[in-house]
């Protein structure tokens, strides 16, 4: 399968007019825009990336691009395989399982802390991130509704980690959180948060609670809950095929 196709999930040539990027730079601008549909479900779990056709989509030579694969290789999102070639990393549901398990436990231990640190302002913030996602309930499109979901998504949770004032955590928390939507959008079926905006909204409105109490308590509590909920999402709206391809968005 390539990526070739139309609609919000086709790249954009990263070379043009002017100054060429150096190899390294291309790399990197390369490896920015496979990531970011990888995370937006653009491709599905174990879906094949054929080097020559993303090199002929993004208008470089074959170096940038393996350049990027290598890095989403180190990052468990795409799997090299020597003389085969390199596909979109396929895990089993248990391990799956297994990781938002972990990762609910790290970001409720966030919360926790957050929840004796934060200030006014920061929670003033949280709760504009939150009602953009509230907003996001009365639109139609479920590719929009679901990138809109993530970036948000992302956004508030930033501003949780802002509050714990932890960046050890916060930086290895980042990679789990990209982990965790290339695992919820190449896994499961087609924007598969689309349909359950209420109940994360839902969810987002207790955390919020209980940082505004700072009952630490409280907030780990629905912050881990919200998270390993996750699971039920993925699993209850199915399994992507090779035919949804193109048109994916979400988190």
């Amino acid at each position: 399968m390539t990526i070739s196709g139309g609609g919000r999930g086709r790249p954009r040539p990263v070379t043009g007019p002017g100054r060429r990027p150096s190899a390294q730079g291309l790399g990197s601008l390369v490896y920015a825009q496979i990531k970011d549909q990888l995370l937006d479900g653009v491709f599905h779990a174990g879906q094949r990336l054929q080097v020559e056709a993303l090199r002929t989509e993004f208008g470089v030579s074959k170096q940038p691009v393996m350049e990027a694969l290598r890095r989403l290789s180190g990052e468990g999102l795409v799997e090299i395989i020597p003389q085969v070639g390199c596909q979109v990393c396929s895990y089993p549901q248990r391990e799956v399982d297994d990781f938002f398990r972990l990762f609910g436990a790290m970001e409720g231990t966030i919360a926790e802390i957050a929840a004796s640190r934060r200030t006014d302002a920061q929670l003033t913030r949280l709760a504009q991130a939150e009602s953009r996602i509230g907003d996001l309930r009365a639109v139609t499109d479920p590719a929009e509704r679901s990138r809109g979901y993530r970036t948000h998504n992302r956004t508030f949770h930033g501003v949780v980690h802002e509050m714990a004032a932890s960046p050890v955590m916060a930086v290895t928390s980042r990679r789990m959180w990209d982990l965790s939507d290339f695992l919820i959008n190449t896994h499961g079926a087609l924007a598969p948060l689309s349909s359950a905006l209420d109940l994360r909204h839902a969810d987002h409105e207790q955390i919020l609670a209980a940082l505004g109490e700072r009952d630490g308590a409280a907030a780990r509590k629905e912050t881990e809950a919200h998270i390993v909920g996750t699971l039920e999402i993925i699993w209850a709206t199915g399994t992507r095929s090779p035919d949804d391809v193109g048109d994916a968005a979400g988190a």
